[in-house]
């Protein structure tokens, strides 16, 4: 298996920062905005005269998913969940074999997603609280310096993500998360532009002025799955989800989060919010599952300020 990759090298050695999007075929602003940063590579006039060391970018990482419309490909497994994969398997095993080698070969890392057709984030940049000091230093930076409203630092124990590979290889790594619904934000896809471009000045790959401080919380949160956002708030049945907030309402432990509706009787049930903090992610398809996340809720005990 064979990703499609555009790669560029600067004018000087330095290092090599691998950008991938598409990891889940129904999330667009990264592949949008990876198409924009390839042209902006390609020119005229060209940002590889300006380059130091090599970036290669990666705009759909899961073509078998795209072309479905569908977070995952024809065999129904999650690629996010299937990393390392296996050169020998299925579809969605094999184009995470493949994404797992790019990783291993990069210096940094960054993995754009959104919440794809059922739900909607709040922008985020998030990592995995890695063990190893200066690891988890350099995703610091990098996660402060793609400058979105969240910086979210989670457990690093979850394995089968694209994360888990940089983790497990010391690749420094951050992902970010912008909306979602289905859709295209314009100013998703420039926000990632921006981001993207604001890691390499921070990596010493570009000359660009520093862009004004848009992070409002940085939030580490240490406890195991912690960055699992398909287990918070989960719906007690089958029904329909109407949420009772907005991305980044303040919300109060016990506050209700939002309420399913069941599909016999149309009695609801009401989602209280697990603790105090913002809402980060709410679905926003209707139609929910028994046992589906219907949100998550951002812990503002774990925030931590600038030394």
């Amino acid at each position: 298996m064979l990703l499609t990759c555009h790669k560029f090298t600067g004018h000087l050695d330095g290092p090599h920062l691998l950008v991938t999007g598409g990891v889940h075929g129904d999330e667009f602003e990264p592949i949008a905005a990876i198409r924009r940063l390839i042209e902006m590579f390609t020119g005229p006039p060209s940002l590889s005269t300006e380059l130091t060391g090599r970036v290669t970018f990666v705009p759909i990482v899961n073509e078998a998913a795209f072309l479905r419309g569908h977070r995952c490909a024809e065999d129904g497994l999650d690629l996010a969940r299937k990393c390392p994969g296996r050169a020998d398997g299925s579809v969605t095993e094999q184009t995470a074999h493949a994404l797992s080698e790019l990783i291993r070969q990069a210096d940094f890392y960054i993995d754009l997603h959104t919440g794809g057709t059922e739900l909607s984030v709040h922008p985020l940049a998030g990592y995995m609280l890695h063990e190893d000091p200066a690891v988890l230093a350099a995703q610091r930076r990098m996660a402060r310096a793609f400058d979105l409203p969240i910086v979210w630092g989670t457990a690093a124990n979850l394995d089968g993500r694209s994360l888990s590979v940089a983790r497990d290889a010391n690749v420094p790594a951050i992902y970010c998360e912008y909306l979602g619904s289905a859709t295209c934000s314009p100013e998703g896809v420039e926000a990632y532009v921006d981001g993207c471009l604001n890691v390499m000045a921070e990596l010493g790959m570009l000359a660009r002025e520093r862009m004004p401080n848009l992070v409002e919380h940085t939030v580490e949160d240490p406890r195991p799955a912690s960055g699992h956002m398909q287990v918070c708030h989960p719906s007690p049945v089958d029904g329909y989800f109407e949420p009772a907030k907005e991305l980044g309402d303040q919300i109060t432990k016990g506050e209700t989060f939002g309420m399913v509706y069941d599909l016999e009787q149309g009695k609801p049930h009401s989602i209280p919010s697990e603790h105090d903090g913002i809402v980060l992610v709410q679905r926003t398809f209707p139609r929910v599952r028994s046992g589906e996340s219907v949100g998550v809720v951002l812990d503002l005990s774990f925030a931590v300020t600038d030394d």
